[in-house]
């Protein structure tokens, strides 16, 4: 099967280092497979999406070089296939509706199910809910980088896949998209690697191929936490010759080992060595790196 590879960030902000990893990592594995590399904009969440942040996100993708195929997928577009999907899976009974409170259950570390033969709070707004229970647990794949991996998702508890607001969840939309782009390979963060089980099993509860997946060593700040928009890591540059050095830094943090005299080439020339170079066997199974 073709390799079909994406990027799909949520627009709360600009990308930074960490971002840029998982983005180029996704990318050079695809163009290194001379496959194709999509990107999908995850903004299921308008509150969480400043106006402009996902044309901010096209332009800092295309300062580094990382061009996209075909036009970009737009979460909120997408609401008649992820209703489609959420009645496959009631008519199935591989969700109910929920309308415990996160304040009921945080002392037991994860939601037990106890809406699973019928709301207990008919009355409240509803959550929609994955039974983990009926789905393979614990569920087993091979990461491309991390290997053998045995999580069972009924420990983490039934996750939500339309929240009591009406919007939906990342777990359902991220399964929906990737089975409609026709992606094969996920390249992500780490911080993502225990989504998986869930998302396994939504993909064979909807009859959806299970694409591969390589999770990355995620970039730390100075204080030892994972960059993120959050704590406020500084965006990427929008021009080339402020790209080149961060580029390169990405590089290195993906273990490809980039010579020394690229570290000022243009962002063509070290994507050109990246491509040919490109080793996911390089990469060393960690969760974090540190930027230096």
């Amino acid at each position: 099967m073709p390799y079909v590879g994406r990027f799909a960030p949520t627009p709360s902000g600009p990308l930074h280092l960490g971002s840029l990893v998982a983005a180029l990592g996704s990318w050079l594995d695809a163009r290194a497979a001379g496959g194709r590399w999509l990107l999908r904009i995850e903004d299921i969440d308008p509150p969480r999406c400043p106006p402009q942040a996902a044309a901010t996100i096209q332009r800092q993708l295309e300062a580094f070089g990382l061009t996209w195929d075909d036009e970009v997928w737009f979460q909120h577009q997408r609401d008649d296939a992820y209703q489609t999907a959420l009645e496959h899976l009631a008519t199935t009974g591989r969700v109910y509706p929920c309308g415990c409170s996160r304040k009921e259950w945080q002392h037991l570390g994860h939601y037990p199910g106890w809406c699973r033969e019928g709301p207990r709070h008919p009355e409240r707004p509803q959550a929609w809910r994955l039974r983990t229970d009926l789905g393979p647990h614990p569920v087993t794949w091979q990461d491309r980088l991390f290997g053998t991996q045995r999580l069972d998702p009924t420990t983490q508890g039934d996750v939500v896949v339309k929240r009591k607001d009406g919007l939906w969840a990342y777990q359902l939309a991220v399964v929906v998209d990737d089975a409609a782009q026709g992606i094969t390979d996920v390249v992500r963060g780490y911080d993502l690697l225990d989504n998986t089980p869930w998302q396994r099993q939504l993909q064979q509860a909807l009859n959806y191929p299970e694409p591969r997946y390589l999770h990355l060593p995620l970039i730390r700040g100075d204080d030892g936490q994972k960059l993120s928009k959050q704590n406020l890591a500084p965006p990427l540059p929008l021009d080339d010759a402020a790209a080149r050095p961060l580029l390169y830094q990405a590089l290195a943090l993906l273990d490809q080992q980039p010579p020394l005299a690229l570290r000022q080439a243009p962002v063509a020339n070290q994507l050109a060595w990246a491509v040919d170079a490109w080793s996911p066997q390089a990469l060393t199974p960690r969760a974090y790196r540190d930027p230096a």
